[in-house]
């Protein structure tokens, strides 16, 4: 490509009217996709209580991150279809097309009957809605950073694409403030039975106004001049994949720019807001606050280095930024724990685990669609304990025999889920019981419920709970209150056999004797420390993703460009960077280190590091309109 210094000028000074609304346009539109895709993630569980209700709580909730899934793996498709759409037909009317598909998926999740309702057809259509709105966000970022930096000013390309880069960012903090907002208005109970579904609905507002405002736009000038000039590609993915010298440039914009960017980006807002809520333990509003305080601070800098490439280079920030990542990570990580849930913190470094298990009884949980059955006694152990943030060592037992946890004094004994048959949920809540009153000993923040107890069974419940040191007469001699036949079986203290005969019955409530659970002391928590370390993580993902859209277009000519860039654009962010956080906890749960999953962004963006300093050009002098 020809060196713009000899073909055009750089131009300074603010923007133009016209420039103005190009940015706001592509921006406001892409805002408003990322706010639809991330709906569905944020409202996983109202979902899949609205749509797999069929189902118990476990099951349906794995459904409802299937169908989640499926809107990530579909992007790359719906970079190749609509790509080589723009590339034929033009950027404008193309991700008009996919803000529309976006726009009336997302309304229609709003509005769609749940499976009380029309059964079966409620989880289809919700998948078909969902894999709708993944091929739509396919298509939608290559058409707006695409048409964006055709219109920009030589010499100003990263400052105005990085008006684009800070849209995924802000579409994540628009969806958590108005479902905080809806909550908050609602009350959690409402929420959780009708008002989850307003968010998708306000939706329709947004496409109204993106649609309105990009009817007005006009067709990016480098595309009008290579239509005019009859220069286009009539098969576009052809010429970007199927040759040689297109294809090895998406695989190097693939491996040596978006595969690194994408673990980062996935790492600093998904993997920060995951590690608080279901590592730490944080109140999940809370941390949704948080993150959306880090972001509220941090998008600024989208558009400072997408300024400061135009200076000094796309390459030498995002590679600054990967280098960053890699180095702090573990330190952030580990002083977002003691700021988050310092007991727990302060008892990781006190207490491991020991897991003694037979030789091949441990599998690598390797889990990204929540679908697979891990049935294994060392696998039970191991998955639990990781699920509930606690380091352990696996050492070797002897073959045959059931591995076994030992907690300071106290070993329990697991079990094979497939030997144990129909008694597997038993042995399962006696483990899990076990384990937790020995780590509760040994100082883990485990909080326990107050149990209901009938009458009928406190004697039995006295001495099945020893380490209570219940006095089953003084409960008796305390308050109670008595509860009719049939309500003993709807609140399930009784079975339907048990009740039968029973008019009414004494039922007490015994506090700290029911389920436990990890907790984080909401006064302990250190809110500046965690928005600051959060805020840090943002600041890495701003110097990753804010050049990268400049660097996208500028690598590919302008009769592929939008195909070409999409797809790697989509299979990094869409592949590598969506399924960090089930590989994360996988590699967590194999080396029994809550940190261990690090090595996964780490890993990948050192691969991008290396490939990216030796083989990825600098191409922010490039005039990608002398094509």
């Amino acid at each position: 490509m020809a060196n713009v210094a000899t073909t055009a000028e750089v131009r300074t000074g603010s923007m133009t009217r016209e420039e103005k609304k190009v940015i706001f346009a592509s921006s406001l539109g892409t805002v408003f996709e990322w706010y639809d895709f991330y709906l569905y993630g944020s409202l996983a569980t109202f979902i899949g209580a609205a749509f797999f209700s069929q189902y118990p709580e476990t099951t349906r909730n794995i459904f409802a991150l299937l169908a989640f899934a499926a809107g990530f793996l579909v992007r790359p498709f719906g970079a190749l279809v609509f790509g080589r759409l723009g590339d034929l037909v033009g950027r404008k009317y193309t991700f008009l097309v996919t803000i529309l598909i976006m726009g009336l998926s997302t309304f229609l999740v709003g509005i769609l009957p749940g499976a009380a309702s029309i059964g079966i057809a409620a989880p289809i259509l919700l998948l078909v809605l969902r894999m709708l709105q993944g091929l739509a966000l396919g298509g939608e970022y290559g058409g707006a950073a695409t048409y964006v930096a055709e219109h920009a000013p030589h010499g100003r390309r990263g400052f105005f694409t990085s008006w684009i880069q800070t849209t995924a960012t802000l579409g994540l903090f628009l969806s958590l403030l108005v479902i905080l907002g809806v909550q908050l208005l609602l009350g959690r109970e409402a929420f959780a039975a009708w008002g989850w579904r307003i968010p998708f609905l306000v939706s329709v507002v947004l496409l109204g106004v993106s649609v309105w405002i990009r009817l007005k736009m006009n067709e990016s000038p480098a595309f009008k001049k290579m239509k005019e000039e009859g220069k286009g590609s009539k098969a576009p993915l052809t010429e970007a994949f199927g040759q040689w010298r297109n294809a090895k440039i998406a695989l190097l914009a693939l491996f040596g720019a978006v595969v690194g960017q994408a673990v980062v980006w996935y790492s600093g807002q998904f993997y920060a807001l995951f590690f608080l809520q279901n590592i730490l333990k944080v109140d999940a509003q809370a941390a949704n606050i948080m993150v959306a305080a880090s972001l509220l601070l941090g998008t600024g800098f989208f558009v400072f280095f997408g300024w400061l490439s135009d200076k000094i280079g796309r390459k030498p920030i995002i590679m600054a930024g990967l280098l960053l990542a890699m180095v702090t990570y573990f330190p952030l990580f580990k002083a977002l724990t003691w700021a988050g849930n310092p007991a727990l913190a302060q008892a990781q470094a006190n207490v491991r685990a020991t897991v003694t298990a037979a030789p091949g009884d441990c599998k690598f949980q390797f889990n990204p669609t929540g679908t697979a059955k891990f049935t294994t006694s060392c696998d039970i152990a191991t998955s639990y304990l990781t699920r509930n943030s606690v380091p352990y060592d696996v050492v070797a037992g002897t073959a045959g025999t059931p591995a076994t946890v030992k907690i300071g004094d106290s070993t329990i004994t697991s079990y094979d889920a497939i030997a144990a048959g129909a008694d597997a949920k038993a042995k399962d809540g006696a483990f899990q019981k076990q384990v937790n009153v020995a780590l509760q000993a040994n100082g883990y923040p485990l909080a326990r419920a107050a149990s209901k107890v009938p009458d009928a069974k406190l004697d039995a419940f006295v001495a099945a709970n020893p380490e209570l040191k219940l006095d089953a007469a003084a409960i008796r001699a305390g308050e109670k209150a008595t509860v009719s036949g049939p309500d003993l079986v709807t609140q399930k203290l009784l079975t339907a056999e048990e009740a039968n005969g029973v008019t009414e019955m004494a039922v007490y409530t015994v506090p700290k004797s029911g389920a436990f659970s990890m907790v984080a002391d909401p006064q302990a928590v250190n809110w500046v420390t965690i928005i600051a370390i959060l805020t840090v993580l943002v600041i890495y993902v701003t110097m990753v993703y804010g050049p990268i859209a400049a660097l996208l277009v500028e690598l590919f000519p302008t009769r592929i460009r939008y195909t070409g860039m999409s797809l790697p654009y989509h299979i990094g962010n869409g592949w590598f960077g969506g399924l960090l956080p089930a590989t994360a906890f996988a590699m967590s749960a194999a080396k029994g280190d809550i940190y261990f999953g690090l090595w996964y962004p780490i890993v990948f963006a050192g691969i991008t590091l290396v490939i990216g300093l030796l083989f990825l050009p600098e191409t922010k002098d490039r005039d990608i309109h002398a094509e």
